[in-house]
């Protein structure tokens, strides 16, 4: 069923393109079939205040336009609700759409949207703030405070590689203690990685081959890597779980799952969530199982879906057998 009106929060600074374009596009695709309310955010308005504000509205749907930042931003107001979220990326790494399969281009993701396909998934909640996809300690945050905006502006997506790469030769360890709601662990650990959802170039999410974004669970994986040498070894393999979905059997990686995780550093440790740093360890994040209603291109079929499907081919084979 389409919904009857729906806001588009537009971030006009997001990625590397075209903003006045781009918003030409998504006008020209989604207004000759819906009533489509356009919001700007601006260094005084955010994201997360514009879509409280349409939600008061009555709107039926929303439609996040940006980078992973502006989309967790909107997320944040419809957790719990049950309002769809449209996505149309033009970030930088447009991690929350690659994790869950949606379409990267404009025209194809308007599309989507349009086609009135949703599908819960789970959200999670760090230090009071949305997470869509991951928070990182150590090496994943400092890449990305090394990789600033002028350099994003100007590599895309060349810019975290090229912080990453300056990184690992200024890899440090720390000691770390993780708290779930059944344990308490130490650890030594030069990257700690939480992940609610992450696509496969999150290589630092990878140990357990793959993260499931609608299990209820967050996925930690830890690496305690010692030098640069070992350090590209690890992330080789993590990528390699990530693709084959097998995962790392390292003895310098680990990895947990659990609804929360509390995680203290000495020495304190910067935190990155969502691509953006939000301050130092400790961390409490927290697992919202079905947390949001997203557009995807199609429906997935549930568990039970799966069996019923199957069904006609178990008789067929029972009655060949009788």
């Amino acid at each position: 069923m389409q919904p009857e009106s729906m806001c588009l929060i537009f971030n006009p600074v997001a990625g590397q393109g075209n903003p006045e374009q781009d918003l030409a596009i998504i006008r020209s695709i989604l207004e000759p079939a819906i009533a489509l309310n356009v919001q700007m955010t601006t260094p005084e308005v955010s994201a997360a205040e514009l879509a409280r504000e349409a939600i008061q509205l009555g709107v039926t749907a929303l439609i996040a336009s940006g980078g992973d930042g502006t989309i967790s931003a909107v997320a944040d107001a419809l957790i719990g609700k049950n309002i769809p979220l449209g996505i149309i990326s033009r970030g930088t790494a447009n991690g929350f759409a690659n994790a869950l399969g949606l379409p990267i281009a404009i025209a194809p993701a308007c599309e989507s949207i349009l086609a009135g396909h949703t599908r819960v998934v789970d959200a999670a909640i760090c230090n009071g703030l949305p997470m869509l996809l991951l928070a990182g300690i150590g090496f994943e945050a400092e890449t990305v405070k090394n990789a600033g905006r002028e350099a994003k502006n100007w590599l895309g997506m060349l810019a975290y590689v090229a912080a990453g790469i300056d990184q690992l030769g200024k890899m440090q360890q720390f000691d770390a203690e993780i708290e779930t709601e059944d344990k308490i662990i130490t650890v030594t650990a030069a990257a700690l990685t939480i992940a609610n959802a992450a696509p496969p170039t999150s290589i630092l999410a990878q140990g357990v081959a793959g993260v499931i974004f609608d299990d209820g669970l967050l996925d930690l994986t830890i690496v305690s890597t010692k030098s640069k040498t070992t350090a590209i070894a690890a992330s080789f393999e993590l990528l390699t779980s990530a693709l084959n979905g097998e995962a790392v059997n390292r003895p310098d990686i680990g990895y947990l799952r659990a609804k929360s995780f509390k995680i203290n550093t000495n020495p304190p440790q910067n935190v990155v969530l969502d691509g953006e740093i939000i301050g130092h360890t400790p961390i409490e994040v927290e697992c919202i199982p079905n947390g949001l209603i997203i557009f995807t291109p199609q429906t997935e079929p549930t568990q039970l879906e799966e069996k019923l499907e199957g069904l006609p081919n178990l008789i067929v084979t029972l009655k060949e057998n009788k």
